[in-house]
């Protein structure tokens, strides 16, 4: 009985602690949404946050996208030879892909490259007393470095799954149409008749909504960095692993409202 009420009561302590630790991400949220748009709105810094999560992520995603359009299309064929249904690799694939595995798989990479390095700098800026310094100055650090880089996340994550979209379908044609034989008319014709712009602009919103999702807890843990360098390192992993499950079970939600 005293192992099953330590156990219970272990539990309890994580639930309340998770449930609290979601709250303050909710008010940070608030907070980011009441200072964006607060004037000046400093371009500048949006646009270096821009080319940091965007720009310098583009590799990364283009190889994750054509590797996962290839695979998809390579066990693809194999499922619907059995069926004679080889014509239909194409459109799952595209529809894979737009849906749910380039907003998805896309957020998970830039996750680990981007909100990593988020959490990481601010919890350095945290531990060597930089972020108490604005404060003296009358400097909101939510405004100065938390709003540019949610901005930075939700604009550029759609534009980065469009190009892990396109990169994944081409992938899959590669393999498709030269690798696996499939018809090139067939092959193209059912990705234009069975895929609708509404499957791109749903993964899209997807993609926007992981990109707040991912640059919030990043923030989040690095923000509230304690404990020196060893704080730091503590605090970049839990905002992968956090962000990156966070990231999984909205996407169950969020294809069960929009499809």
């Amino acid at each position: 009985m005293k192992r099953i009420s330590a156990a219970a009561d272990q539990l309890g302590r994580a639930m309340m602690a998770a449930v609290e630790e979601m709250g303050k991400i909710l008010l940070l949220f608030l907070s980011v949404v009441a200072w964006t748009f607060r004037p000046p709105l400093k371009a500048r810094n949006i646009l270096k946050q821009m080319e940091f999560v965007g720009v310098k992520s583009i590799f990364v995603v283009v190889l994750t996208g054509t590797f996962t359009g290839m695979v998809m299309a390579l066990q693809g064929y194999h499922g619907f030879r059995m069926f004679s249904a080889e014509s239909l690799v194409g459109s799952t694939v595209a529809l894979g892909m737009t849906r749910e595995l380039g907003p998805v798989l896309t957020s998970l990479m830039v996750t680990a490259r981007a909100g990593s390095a988020m959490a990481a700098e601010l919890g350095t800026m945290r531990v060597t007393e930089q972020i108490d310094a604005l404060y003296v100055m009358a400097a909101n650090p939510v405004k100065h470095l938390i709003v540019p880089r949610v901005i930075a996340s939700v604009l550029m994550l759609p534009l980065l799954t469009v190009v892990s979209d396109f990169m994944g379908i081409l992938g899959g044609y590669f393999v498709g149409v030269h690798l696996l034989h499939i018809n090139e008319g067939i092959f193209v014709k059912n990705i234009t008749k069975l895929v609708d712009l509404d499957d791109l602009y749903n993964g899209l919103i997807k993609a926007a909504c992981f990109g707040l999702i991912l640059s919030l807890i990043g923030c989040y843990k690095g923000f509230n960095t304690r404990g020196g360098a060893e704080g730091v390192g503590k605090a970049t992993t839990e905002a992968v692993v956090f962000a990156s499950i966070t990231i999984l079970i909205s996407d169950y939600f969020l294809t069960a409202i929009m499809f």
